[in-house]
């Protein structure tokens, strides 16, 4: 499954030339140009990775950062145009992983993306936690207040894809390319099976779910809420 890029960046026509090029690189792009769209559709949908520009119409992307940080661990790579290595500092203390300079060569960017993105892949933490839920992706363990669910090692990686894209609609095609490859299986409905067997594991009444929610023809949804209904 493509990672999902998120550009914060007032400049239409950068946006539209690094959508296309990183596009082209396998990643889903989406932009937005003021800072109040971009948290809101850092909500929405979280992405794998940010792009910040530093000079935003409506707020300073230092003040972005620091909001960004509240709430998201993904890796943010800063765009400045000014020259003061301050600004650059200042950046990187508040929770940068990484910072460019513009001008700058698209495939200086790419190259900078998929660093940060291998290590946040690496600094991982082993355990997603979603209020009374427990998924340990080492320990191959589900755990619903405190308690180890049962659950087929392929049950574990649907749960698994589907909570780490926890906000995020996952099409059935998506689901099955992301944790057995096997895309042209798109149609086979025993992945519903699945989703219900993971439902009767995870779910306090499995007939009325909260946590994995079906959307008729479109795919599943991981929700980010906690056990009171109150958002992650």
């Amino acid at each position: 499954m493509s990672k999902r890029i998120l550009i914060i960046d007032d400049d239409e026509r950068l946006c539209e030339m690094l959508e296309q090029y990183l596009s082209q690189s396998g990643y889903q792009v989406t932009s937005r140009h003021t800072a109040s769209d971009a948290l809101a559709e850092q909500r929405r949908a979280p992405p794998d990775a940010i792009i910040l520009d530093l000079m935003l119409p409506d707020a300073s992307g230092l003040d972005v950062c620091t909001q960004l940080r509240d709430s998201t661990g993904v890796p943010i790579i800063m765009l400045t145009a000014r020259g003061e290595a301050t600004d650059r500092v200042v950046g990187l203390e508040l929770g940068a992983d990484d910072y460019l300079p513009k001008p700058f060569d698209p495939r200086e960017l790419l190259a900078r993306l998929r660093t940060v993105l291998r290590r946040g892949t690496a600094l991982i933490n082993p355990v997603l936690r979603f209020g009374r839920l427990e998924i340990d992706r080492e320990a191959r363990q589900v755990r619903l207040d405190g308690q180890c669910r049962n659950l087929t090692g392929y049950q574990f990686d649907i749960l698994l894809a589907l909570a780490e894209r926890a906000g995020r609609v996952v099409s059935r095609n998506q689901l099955l390319d992301c944790v057995a490859g096997r895309a042209m299986e798109a149609f086979d409905r025993t992945i519903d099976v699945h989703i219900s067997n993971i439902r009767a594991a995870i779910e306090d009444h499995p007939k009325q779910p909260k946590r994995i929610l079906t959307l008729r023809g479109v795919g599943y949804l991981f929700t980010r809420v906690q056990d009171d209904g109150a958002p992650l």
